[in-house]
């Protein structure tokens, strides 16, 4: 059950303390992004050369990895920033984009994962179970599974990497390992605008930055992206005008809206 009092709370204060979110994230999200991140009051920045990055994860309240545009050099980034997040103790948001598509894909998502120790890792359904089983195959970066059945998957890949693990879908669960918390807002149109899943995570990460109740913080962002997600569905023509409506609604949200618009 979502408070709603704690979600305006740090709803709230991502606006008041504007985090700045390092994000080292892929080509076709770049620009939806950092326009969500302004939207809900955030601040981001997209840097992902080797020889900048650890300096930029010193001025940053948290860091995205996101492994949708795939190369070897940005990997040597992702590693070097995570070890600095993690020394410096800000929030690290893994998203392992298409995990499971490739034996790459797997490998880069299971080498993030021992080697930065991120504090929330978010992805589908899919992605989340290729975490747990490489037997799990993926269509591209979309899910061919339900949220539902990913959700002992999840649990268990919270207990093993002692990450709060979210998984997106018709319902969104975000679980520690023991304590599950849903989200049900949101609409199937979500689906059809490229990186919106993206976007969930850098929401997610703006939390993170302000609310070390990292299970709170993640399920906050969501019902934050879900309620957007809902409103902008109910006035789109299609997955054009889902984008331009879906920004507008982020950036118009209020307490009031979050507390009459919540579904529980």
């Amino acid at each position: 059950m979502i408070d709603v009092k704690k979600l305006q709370r740090d709803f709230d204060a991502v606006h008041q303390q504007a985090p700045l979110v390092h994000n080292i994230t892929n080509f076709v999200v770049m620009n939806n992004t950092a326009n969500a991140l302004l939207a809900i009051g955030a601040s981001p920045v997209m840097a992902h050369a080797i020889e900048e990055v650890e300096d930029m994860v010193q001025i940053a309240s948290s860091l995205v990895i996101n492994i949708g545009t795939l190369n070897a050099d940005w990997v040597k980034s992702m590693v070097v920033a995570g070890k600095a997040a993690l020394k410096k103790g800000i929030p690290v948001v893994l998203d392992p984009v298409g995990a499971g598509a490739t034996a790459y894909r797997t490998q880069v998502c299971k080498q993030l994962i021992e080697t930065v120790k991120p504090t929330i890792i978010r992805g589908n359904a899919s992605e989340i179970m290729a975490l747990v089983n490489s037997s799990v195959a993926t269509k591209g970066v979309d899910s061919s599974d339900s949220s539902d059945s990913a959700l002992n998957s999840a649990k268990q890949l919270s207990r093993e990497t002692k990450a709060i693990v979210v998984i997106s879908g018709p319902t969104d669960y975000i679980t520690n390992g023991e304590d599950t918390e849903m989200v049900i807002n949101g609409s199937p149109l979500m689906t059809r605008v490229t990186g919106m899943g993206c976007t969930a995570t850098a929401i997610t990460a703006a939390f993170a930055a302000i609310n070390n109740n990292y299970l709170e913080a993640a399920t906050h962002a969501m019902a934050v992206m879900s309620i957007a997600g809902e409103r902008a569905a109910s006035k789109a023509q299609g997955n054009g005008t889902m984008q331009l409506y879906f920004l507008d609604e982020l950036c118009n949200l209020t307490d009031s809206i979050l507390s009459t618009d919540l579904k529980q």
